[in-house]
């Protein structure tokens, strides 16, 4: 099927210059990123606050940290199918609604249970809006800035986690808050969750879904109606193929969903892992004030995400992965078998933090581009419910093994992790970037893209 042309109608959509619509969409995902990631770091400040009101042990601990993560999984891989079948509008707006909801319902918990099914349940929500607000940003950005888009996406999660960790001791410093002081820290996510339902209100559909999905004639008055009537659809080579989840295990696509799952998995499990219980990882490197060395690894985290903002287009997809997972894993070896003092070991927390922050710019960018748009939105889902298991196991199981076998054992996991994840992408990993596909053998990239 071709893309209608008329005599108004030259120019596809996706070539379109940066307009309203482009910036309403980028605001409404960067502020859902901004809310996920708060609501994803908050957790570790208030727990460190709830000692004498909640008795929790090492177990309890994990499993409160890592509840939202395994809520994640279900609510990405759900949403993700959901949204290729029923469109992505009225789920972008849905979801803010009720991480606002969950977010203020945690100031009124008592029971540790009560505590991890609410965590669950707003992990359900982060998982989908990672989902939805991935593939319809994705789909209505025009091509030229596509990657920059999608990239800057992660630091405004960055920025959420980074501001989290901040804003709960600034809450707490506010004064005696006794037994309800760890609530209200826990319940500060409900504002960036209201700030992101009101400003996704009057988001369109994807015209890429509805093209899919409901014909050339929707698909294209969305585009008049929010670009101009002299843009149109792309030109297709074939009609829109069968969106069926089984087809991302193909001989086409098997590789694609192989490398997403386990690259993605591989990363956040040490990044959540360490970040989410710094102070103690910290305290089993012997270094003394966890609260300053916490503000310094997410400082230097932040400084991560941007510089892989500055070089994400400048190396191809397949480097920027290998280095950045056998980087981390080296410095990170370093930190586990070296009995150093404590500022050599500051300044290896530091680079770590920063190679870790920077291989996590292309958790957007990547998986995006290695599903066609039939699957977009179930290659996503998918791939962040895997990541969910090793973020929600890492997270559940670092206190517990602290506790059992030491800092040392904990360090082990997350390096392990790390190598896997190099492991895997040197072996599988398709080639995506625009000006790197070219020279790749068809038989090494996605099936949607063009040799």
């Amino acid at each position: 099927m071709m893309g209608l042309e008329t005599n108004k109608t030259t120019i596809s959509f996706d070539k379109a210059p940066y307009s309203a619509i482009h910036k309403k969409l980028t605001l409404g995902t960067f502020m859902g990123q901004v809310s996920d990631g708060y609501i994803l770091g908050i957790i570790g400040i208030a727990l460190s606050y709830t000692t004498g009101y909640l008795d929790l042990n090492g177990y309890w601990m994990g499993l409160i940290g890592a509840g939202a993560l395994f809520g994640i999984l279900f609510g990405s891989l759900l949403t993700g199918i959901l949204v290729d079948k029923v469109g992505r509008k009225q789920t972008y707006l849905i979801v803010p609604t009720f991480s606002l909801f969950f977010s203020v319902i945690q100031f009124f918990l008592t029971d540790p249970l009560h505590l991890v099914i609410v965590r669950f349940l707003l992990g359900v929500c982060v998982g989908a809006d990672y989902a939805v607000g991935v593939s319809l940003l994705s789909e209505w950005t025009p091509k030229r800035i596509l990657s920059k888009i999608m990239g800057w996406l992660i630091i405004a999660w960055t920025l959420g986690y980074i501001i989290s960790y901040f804003s709960g001791f600034f809450i707490a410093s506010l004064g005696d808050l006794g037994e309800n002081g760890w609530r209200w820290i826990l319940s500060s996510s409900a504002l960036f969750a209201a700030i992101t339902l009101v400003v996704r209100i009057g988001s369109p559909e994807s015209p890429t879904w509805t093209l899919a999905n409901k014909g050339t004639q929707p698909a294209l008055e969305l585009v008049h109606k929010y670009l101009g009537k002299n843009f149109t659809l792309p030109e297709l080579e074939e009609e829109a193929k069968s969106a069926s989840f089984w087809k991302l295990f193909s001989p086409e696509l098997w590789r694609s969903t192989v490398t997403s799952c386990t690259f993605y998995l591989c990363q956040v499990l040490p990044f959540f892992a360490i970040s989410i219980f710094l102070p103690i990882v910290v305290k089993g490197l012997n270094i003394e004030n966890p609260h300053a060395s916490g503000m310094m690894y997410n400082a230097f985290t932040f400084i991560g995400v941007l510089l892989g903002v500055a070089v994400i287009d400048k190396v191809s997809r397949r480097a920027f992965l290998l280095w950045t997972f056998y980087g981390a894993a080296a410095l990170l070896t370093l930190m586990t078998i070296c009995d150093l003092p404590a500022t050599p070991t500051l300044i290896l927390l530091g680079a770590f933090s920063t190679c870790l922050a920077l291989s996590t710019i292309i958790e957007y960018l990547y998986p995006a581009e290695l599903f066609p748009p039939e699957l977009r939105g179930s290659g996503v889902g998918l791939t962040i419910a895997a990541s969910r298991i090793g973020a929600g196991m890492g997270t559940w199981l670092l206190p517990v093994i602290s506790e059992q076998y030491g800092t040392t054992a904990t360090l082990g996991c997350c390096v392990g992790s790390l190598v896997i994840g190099g492991l895997v992408c040197q072996l599988f990993a398709p080639e995506t970037s625009p000006q790197f596909v070219a020279n790749r053998s068809t038989e090494n990239k996605p099936a949607h893209v063009e040799a």
